[in-house]
């Protein structure tokens, strides 16, 4: 498990290797990756958007943006947590995500970015 903490939101990370599908004779590479975010600091926060910087070992890297995580924007209270899973599919065995979600302060009425960790996609056979 990776993990960060930006201004008091924690970044937990942990990404799994799914398998391998074939399509049009090409090799995807399946990952899901389970992220939790906790607020540990004293204010209501809220997640509008995200960025990530995907890096796959057969191609460029590819940057997806887009509103909140998986069709939501969650309100997390001081002391909440949001978990949420998602995926990632590759066409090599090797590769990585990091990025930042955009968070408002509701308290305070301001915007800030919180890091989330680099965390590797490999397949067992890499692990070994």
């Amino acid at each position: 498990m990776t993990e960060a903490t930006t201004q008091g939101i924690k970044i937990s990370v942990n990404s799994v290797f799914c398998g391998v599908q074939v399509r049009n004779q090409q090799k995807h590479f399946l990952f899901d990756y389970y992220i939790t975010i906790e607020n540990l600091s004293p204010y209501t926060v809220q997640l509008f958007s995200r960025h990530w910087e995907i890096y796959d070992s057969l191609n460029p890297t590819e940057i997806v943006e887009g509103d909140g995580v998986v069709g939501l924007q969650p309100i997390l209270k001081s002391g909440e947590k949001h978990a949420y899973k998602s995926h990632c599919i590759l066409l090599s065995n090797c590769g990585s995500m990091k990025g930042y979600y955009n968070m408002v302060n509701l308290d305070q009425e301001t915007t800030f970015k919180v890091a989330v960790p680099s965390f590797q996609l490999l397949t067992e056979a890499i692990l070994n």
